[in-house]
């Protein structure tokens, strides 16, 4: 059994779905896409140097009516942990030399302070920056 032209331009089209499934780019969605118009085109064509001028066309056409698709939903690359700094925190075990305890979102975190400052249980510190897994606190303004 021989595979029609247009069975194997879909069966590309879905592979290049499941691979854009596997690494979210957005860039082999504009490929499968194309392949699944090209596809369609191939029912009525079944000449290469037509299919293949019909594929790279709606690939940049796609490619082009995607982008700022993918812009609105593009999600930062750092850590997570960049959303504490600069919230308020309280401390719930004393900060001193050797690091202390601070609650931000209903979380536990260990805390040192960025100044080397004293804070007591119940004051309220603004979180500055973090260092692997403790965050550093100054005074509350």
């Amino acid at each position: 059994m021989e595979l029609e032209l247009w069975q194997s331009l879909s069966i590309a089209g879905l592979v290049l779905l499941i691979v854009e499934i596997l690494t979210p780019t957005m860039f082999f969605l504009n490929l499968a896409l194309a392949c699944f118009v090209t596809a369609g085109v191939s029912v009525y064509f079944s000449e290469l140097n037509i299919l293949v001028p019909v594929w790279v066309v709606a690939s940049a056409v796609f490619l082009f009516l995607l982008k700022p698709l993918q812009k609105r939903n593009k999600i930062s690359a750092g850590t997570g942990m960049d959303k504490y700094v600069g919230q308020k925190a309280q401390v719930i075990e004393k900060i001193d030399g050797d690091g202390g305890v601070i609650s931000v979102f209903d979380e536990r975190w260990n805390a040192r302070s960025e100044n080397g400052e004293e804070f007591d249980v119940g004051s309220k510190v603004y979180i500055v920056r973090n260092e692997n897994l403790t965050m550093f606190v100054r005074k509350e303004k």
